[in-house]
C-alpha cells in the first residue's frame, strides 16, 4: 500500500510550489524562449532587445504575482515571491513606457532587475530547506541573478553585441533551473521532509 503523502501543515512551502509547479514551468520556458531569441538574433535592435526584455519581465512578474495569490496558506508568508513578482512587473512596464531608453539605462534596469530579483529567489530557498532536497538549484539561480545584475551594474559600458550574448546566456540558464526545480518540486511533495 502506497505511503500517505505527508501532510501539507508540515510542508506548506513546498505545498504551495507543489501545487504550482506549472507556474515555475512556465517561467522556466519563457526565460529559454527570451534567452533563445536574444542569441539567435545578436544583432537585434537595442529597442528589439528593450521590448524583448520588457515582454520576458512582465510574464515573469504575472506569474510570481499569480503563484503568490494561489498560494496563500496562512502557514506561509508569500511576501518574498509578491515583492519578486512587482519587481517584474515594474521594470516590464518601465520598459515599455521608456522604449527609447539608452543601451546604459537599459542595462542598469536589467542588473538592478536581476540583483533583486536574485536575492528573492535565494529568500525563497532559504525558506525550503527544511521542505525539499536540492533546494540548492534555487539558491543557485539566484546567485547567478545576483552575478548576473551586479556584473551588469559593474560594467555597463558593455556592447549591445556582448550585452544579447550575456543576457541570453543568463536567461538560458535562469530557463533550465527553472524547469528542473518545477518538476522536482511536482515530484517530492510525496516524500518526506528533510531533518536538521
Amino acid at each position: 500500500m502506497p505511503a500517505e503523502p505527508y501532510s501539507l501543515p508540515t510542508r506548506p512551502v513546498l505545498s504551495v510550489l507543489a501545487e504550482n509547479w506549472w507556474l515555475l514551468l512556465l517561467r522556466g520556458l519563457a526565460a529559454i524562449l527570451f534567452g533563445l531569441l536574444t542569441l539567435i538574433w545578436p544583432g537585434v535592435t537595442l529597442l528589439t532587445l528593450v521590448l524583448l526584455f520588457g515582454l520576458y519581465a512582465l510574464f515573469d512578474g504575472f506569474t510570481s504575482l499569480f503563484a503568490a495569490v494561489r498560494g496563500r496558506h496562512k502557514s506561509t508568508p508569500m511576501w518574498w515571491l509578491i515583492v519578486a513578482g512587482l519587481v517584474s512587473v515594474a521594470a516590464g512596464i518601465v520598459t515599455f513606457i521608456h522604449p527609447e531608453l539608452t543601451g546604459l539605462v537599459l542595462v542598469l534596469l536589467i542588473g538592478a532587475w536581476a540583483l533583486v530579483r536574485g536575492v528573492f529567489e535565494i529568500v525563497g530557498a532559504v525558506r525550503l530547506r527544511k521542505e525539499l532536497r536540492g533546494e540548492w538549484l534555487l539558491i543557485a539561480a539566484g546567485l547567478l541573478s545576483v552575478v548576473f545584475g551586479v556584473a551588469l551594474l559593474v560594467n555597463p559600458e558593455a556592447g549591445a553585441l556582448a550585452l544579447a550574448w550575456l543576457i541570453g546566456a543568463y536567461a538560458l540558464m535562469l530557463g533550465f533551473a527553472l524547469i528542473w526545480l518545477a518538476l522536482r518540486v511536482r515530484r517530492r511533495l510525496s516524500q518526506p521532509p528533510r531533518r536538521g
